[in-house]
């Protein structure tokens, strides 16, 4: 009777240690989706430049984006998110030469904001909401 007793008293120990292992488990990351049409202003030193539409398409961790140019021509880009931060690459050609414009920055629920380097032109702040 004594080695049943005792054999219970340790497979309810194990059973309150495992749930108790479990409880202080770290909480699976809520993982963030950005697809669809987002609200974006940037922030220039000459002032904000009108919000333009734009589109993100996300698998996984990779992004595929649309951006508008100030002509309403579409810019395509590709970046990728981890968490809640989010990072894309642009790459522009003009008359004056090539540019490439890294935006990084962090999600928060329907919003989102960060800076745009822009190499030897600095950087400039951003943010976007996303659109019902």
């Amino acid at each position: 009777m004594r080695k049943i007793s005792l054999a219970l008293s340790f497979v309810l120990i194990g059973v309150l240690l495992a749930s108790g292992f479990q409880a202080q488990a770290p909480a699976q990351a809520k993982k963030i989706d950005v697809s669809g049409v987002w609200e974006m202003t940037i922030d220039t030193p000459q002032g904000g430049m009108p919000p333009s539409d734009v589109t993100f398409e996300q698998q996984g961790e990779a992004l595929k984006i649309t951006m508008k140019s100030p002509q309403g021509e579409d810019l395509n880009c590709e970046g990728k998110i981890k968490a809640d931060a989010i990072e894309w690459t642009l790459s522009i050609s003009s008359p004056r030469g090539d540019m490439t414009i890294i935006f990084k920055g962090k999600v928060e629920g329907e919003t989102m904001s960060g800076q745009a380097e822009m190499g030897d032109f600095g950087s400039m702040a951003w943010k976007a909401s996303k659109k019902k």
